[in-house]
């Protein structure tokens, strides 16, 4: 039988907790499914997205912030959507390319203890309360991913990311990590996987380690040109309130 400690404190929200009441169980699986309809029904009629993963603590003249919103411009000027986890730092600076240039913005929210709040260059927006069904949106509509500097966050999302590539639940998606000096460390202990071989070198045929904007572009670019297919935009039915 588990016993609360006295030296921590109860996690309200945690879920990973064993078995719980029947109807505390039915809650949580409504509310998982609950995000993802809400998610789906609005994502199925925008335009692909090309995901930006980083940071939320890089401020407005930061070089990587600075260089993120170009790779929000240059999303934009190829007619996908942007899409982050819809928070400050390099997610508001790829959203806000992106919103200023006239394409099309989306934030991937998530509540937090600290309640990270969300960018103001959003045109639609998704909070999350929890990081699978949140990462499962983000990978799901995007044909692409740009991974700039990060922290724990942004290296769950750059490894599941790949992960789905390797096992081929995803199919040769191009992922680009932005900036060389910070990537450095973990690329050579990468190529230590391949060494000894727990990875294959195959596995990152599509990733692009770069400094250059050009590069990243025409990476993502070389796939879309090869697989992308433009999809019939689907019809919206009132009577699945989908007008609304």
């Amino acid at each position: 039988m588990k016993h609360k400690s006295k030296n921590i404190p109860f996690k309200k929200h945690a879920y990973l907790e064993g078995p719980k009441p029947r109807l505390h169980e039915l809650s949580f699986v409504w509310k998982v499914f609950k995000e993802f309809i809400q998610a789906f029904r609005v994502l199925h009629f925008k335009s692909p997205c090309i995901t930006v993963f980083g940071s939320a603590r890089f401020k407005e003249d930061h070089t990587y912030y600075i260089a993120a919103r170009e790779f929000g411009k240059r999303i934009a000027a190829m007619g996908f959507t942007t899409m982050t986890g819809g928070g400050p730092g390099i997610m508001e600076a790829a959203n806000r390319g992106a919103f200023e240039n006239r394409g099309y913005s989306i934030g991937c929210n998530i509540k937090l203890p600290f309640e990270q709040h969300e960018n103001p260059y959003l045109h639609q927006s998704f909070t999350f309360n929890y990081f699978f069904t949140r990462k499962v949106v983000m990978v799901k509509y995007s044909y692409a991913f740009i991974i700039m500097p990060g922290g724990f966050g942004t290296m769950d999302e750059f490894f599941e990311t790949i992960t789905l590539i390797q096992t081929k639940t995803i199919n040769d998606f191009p992922v680009v990590l932005f900036g060389k000096k910070y990537y450095e460390s973990l690329m050579k202990y990468i190529e230590e996987m391949i060494e000894q071989k727990t990875i294959a070198a195959d596995d990152l045929k599509l990733v692009l380690l770069t400094d250059d904007f050009d590069e990243a572009m025409q990476h993502i670019k070389t796939y879309m040109k090869e697989h992308y297919k433009k999809h019939k935009v689907c019809k919206k039915h009132w009577w699945l309130f989908e007008g609304m």
